[in-house]
């Protein structure tokens, strides 16, 4: 007797202006993973799943069950309980609506995927909190991957651990997945480390239904390594007080109805990281100080999504003349640009 379920997951915007590496956005772009195990048969480890990959993404994601990062977070999450292997006559097909490497969190989505597909496949029934627990020994940056989990617009931190308390609150992430050699397989990372329990901790913020997010995406792919690379190791009290005045605001003025662009405008201004990554995103300067709420009626703020290079637009109205106008100003630095009317959302489900 088969059984089979769906696993979907949405793609998250971080930041959002001021909140940097603290909120995060849920938006209508899944990843989505069918998958069904043809047969009761106990574990083994000579049946390796059967990966299908489909939309973005396609042409680079490794079908290898121990090197592609959903099937390695849900083999963790399975081996911390004490199951060693996947069960026999497993298939996943995943199905990606998320563009890689554009700051929409296709690799926070992966992890909660691989989080979601370990305990259903366990049957572990993991609450919520324990769930995030391990997504964030794999993605220690909490604000995608908790948008990813629970959906809409949340704040969240990372608790700070006494690595004297427990082995794990000092485990680098290198070494909860690391970088699988050629030859791994089925007995690589048997015993792994088990988290913390309440790592990572949130609250949602109200949000109001009139807001909708008009993703700018640019044809190019910007790591988050990358972006990390270039910002300070250390900043002004006149810049953090900036950023935290506005953050102060903003997690508030989002739920307001109706929204005012006065205040959210200057409320998602940022001075912590999009400044030091214009230099990898040409275009973003003039983006986001020449589309106003006075040049665009409709639009209420305008920021780098996460990492970037994908420009979040925050709207009512007005939502093609602002990425027409988006894409125009991109094309005087020679960028092309893609761009989508997404919605805020729920979070990740498993659904029959």
């Amino acid at each position: 007797m088969s059984r089979s379920f769906t696993i979907r997951v949405p793609a998250t915007s971080a930041n959002i202006g001021p909140g940097f590496d603290v909120v995060g956005l849920s938006l209508s772009l899944y990843l989505t993973l069918s998958v069904t195990v043809s047969s009761p048969s106990a574990p083994s480890a000579e049946e390796p799943p059967l990966i299908r990959y489909s939309g973005e993404g396609a042409d680079e994601v490794p079908l290898d069950a121990y090197k592609n990062l959903t099937t390695r977070v849900a083999l963790y999450v399975l081996r911390c309980h004490g199951v060693p292997a996947f069960p026999a006559n497993l298939t996943i097909h995943a199905a990606n609506e998320i563009p890689f490497g554009r700051g929409l969190g296709s690799s926070g989505a992966a992890v909660i995927a691989g989080v979601l597909l370990g305990n259903e496949l366990g049957a572990l029934r993991l609450s919520r909190a324990r769930m995030l627990d391990f997504a964030l020994m794999v993605e220690r940056h909490p604000d995608n991957v908790t948008a990813a989990l629970v959906g809409g617009f949340v704040g969240s931190y990372l608790r700070e651990l006494d690595p004297a308390a427990t082995e794990a609150a000092s485990v680098p992430l290198s070494e909860v997945l690391p970088e699988y050699p050629p030859d791994a397989g089925a007995d690589w990372g048997v015993h792994p480390p088990q988290p913390p329990l309440g790592i990572g901790h949130y609250v949602r913020f109200g949000w109001s239904e009139s807001i909708k997010a008009v993703a700018i995406i640019p044809r190019f792919e910007l790591s988050t390594a990358k972006a990390r690379e270039v910002l300070p190791s250390s900043y002004s009290r006149k810049d953090l007080v900036f950023n935290l005045q506005r953050l102060a605001v903003l997690t508030t003025a989002l739920a307001q109805n109706p929204p005012d662009p006065e205040l959210i405008y200057e409320a998602m201004k940022d001075r912590v990281h999009q400044p030091y990554r214009k230099t990898l995103i040409p275009g973003l300067p003039e983006v986001t100080s020449r589309i106003t709420p006075s040049s665009h009626p409709g639009l209420l703020g305008i920021c780098l999504s996460g990492a970037g290079p994908t420009i979040l637009a925050l709207a009512t109205s007005g939502f093609e003349a602002i990425a027409e106008d988006a894409r125009a100003i991109f094309r005087e630095k020679n960028v092309e640009v893609d761009w989508k009317l997404l919605t805020v959302v729920g979070g990740s489900t498993v659904e029959p």
